[in-house]
């Protein structure tokens, strides 16, 4: 046990209220169970980025628990707790220790009582140790280390959900990063087979064969195309920029670190997130407001505490010499350190702020409402934990649904184009139709391509509302 070292110094009773974590409704499955892509019997995964079997995320992963800021902040307020901690138990012990030691010239008025019997002039020397220690009789100082064992507590679990956080942002920035790539490949075919058209188109006109409207027609579609491709461009130089922020590198670091790809991860066809009743210990945000509310439930006990007397033992054992004005103080007999010059001094002390009252009751009354604070936000972060679950696993299985239509809209605006520019270059349809189904082409692909991002961010969003990710991490470095 933390604390069975000092169970022989815990006398007295214990005012205010024991937290007990509050007893919350939860579902007995997902909303989302019946389909066939939510596993809800299989184990849970933790290291669910594995699912996509890409070494480069893998990696950046390993580099950004070793190197991001905001992680190491965290870890710094862990840290700091844990010297909170120390100095929470440290109040059980005598609170006041120090070494006295003074030495003072005094004059005494010749007008002073019994003037005529005493030196007018001398050094007082003074040195020893003084203590003072006020008994935990109704466990203020107990209540103390039960605040700052649950604020450390918390701290660890805020730590443990900022690497949560930090896994998701540097697996959704990797997607992101990917699909940009992937929009940006697609233009740029696209412009070389829309340049092709365009090409023809005027040849067409040169012939004869076609007006001058089918050439500005062209014209219109490639330079519509080329104008899209500076805004993609930016938003994957933006996307490379937080990443290298996330990795806790500069931006112009990133260039060489990752080889551009137009492959977008794959997520796997379903996935497995165990029972619903796992969510509240999983998640690290809502045991922190758990642990954040036992913390303010001692805090209140303090505040009673301020309502009760206080007992206090005080001590001072020491020696005191006092030399005439021209002696010399040594360590001979009658000197200093003569047994003669040993004082001491011990006793209890009574303090009970009665008059504060007021003040003091208004106080037990503010902890109690952060405390009924603190509950209420625990309340809310259990639900908004659920939410956020069922929001991601019917993101994951729509997100299915909607590439599966679009690769078949893709494959068939593919068909259409090619149809349309053979057509139009037997002189069978005009150039509209041609336009069209280049426009049609371009927008399925794209869409396509972010559809299949959309996939893997919302595996991202499943397993970071499930609270899966921080474990394995937090394993290894304990």
């Amino acid at each position: 046990m933390r604390y069975i070292c000092l169970l022989f110094l815990m006398t007295g009773c214990l005012v205010g209220p024991n937290f007990k974590q509050p007893d919350m409704s939860v579902q007995c499955e997902w909303m989302e169970c019946e389909n066939e892509r939510i596993v809800c019997e299989a184990p849970f995964r933790e290291a669910w980025w594995s699912y996509f079997e890409d070494p480069m995320l893998n990696c950046l992963i390993e580099m950004a628990t070793g190197q991001n800021l905001t992680l190491k902040q965290a870890g710094m307020r862990v840290l700091e707790a844990r010297a909170e901690m120390g100095i929470a138990v440290g109040q059980f012990f005598p609170q006041l220790q120090q070494l006295v030691g003074s030495a003072q010239r005094v004059k005494v008025s010749e007008n002073a009582p019994n003037a005529a019997f005493i030196d007018h002039n001398y050094w007082d020397f003074i040195s020893g140790l003084q203590v003072a220690w006020e008994l935990d009789f109704w466990g203020r100082f107990r209540r103390g280390i039960e605040a700052a064992d649950e604020n450390l507590l918390a701290t660890e679990a805020n730590f443990q959900d900022v690497l949560l956080i930090l896994i998701s942002d540097v697996a959704s920035a990797y997607v992101q990063m990917r699909t940009f790539e992937s929009q940006v490949e697609i233009l740029e075919r696209n412009i070389k087979l829309q340049t092709r058209s365009l090409e023809i188109s005027e040849a067409r006109w040169r012939g004869g064969m076609v007006t001058d409207l089918d050439v500005q027609q062209a014209k219109t579609l490639l330079y519509l195309t080329k104008a899209r491709l500076p805004d993609v461009t930016n938003n994957l130089r933006q996307t490379k920029n937080a990443l290298a922020v996330l990795l806790g590198m500069l931006p112009d670091q990133m260039d060489g670190l990752i080889t551009p790809s137009t492959y977008i991860p794959v997520a796997p066809p379903e996935i497995a997130v165990g029972i619903p009743a796992e969510l509240i210990c999983r998640r690290p945000d809502v045991r922190r407001a758990m642990h954040v509310a036992a913390s303010q439930s001692a805090q209140v006990g303090i505040a009673v505490s301020e309502l009760l007397p206080r007992i206090s033992l005080t001590g001072f054992i020491g020696f005191e010499y006092a030399a005439a004005t021209g002696s010399r103080v040594t360590g001979t007999e009658g000197g200093f350190f003569d047994i003669k010059s040993l004082t001491y001094s011990v006793g209890p002390q009574f303090a009970w702020p009665i008059l504060n009252y007021g003040r003091l009751t208004n106080n037990v009354r503010a902890e109690k409402t952060r405390f009924y604070q603190a509950l209420l936000s625990y309340e809310n972060s259990v639900l908004r934990a659920f939410q956020e679950a069922e929001d991601g696993l019917s993101a994951f299985i729509q997100a299915h649904i909607e590439v599966a239509d679009l690769e078949l809209s893709v494959k068939a605006a593919e068909r259409s184009a090619q149809i349309a520019q053979t057509q139009y270059v037997e002189g069978i349809a005009d150039y509209t139709r041609v336009l069209q189904a280049d426009r049609s082409q371009v927008e399925n692909e794209n869409f396509l391509a972010i559809s299949r991002g959309k996939i893997a961010l919302s595996l991202i969003q499943t397993y970071k509302s499930l609270g899966g990710g921080w474990q394995p991490f937090v394993c290894e470095s304990d």
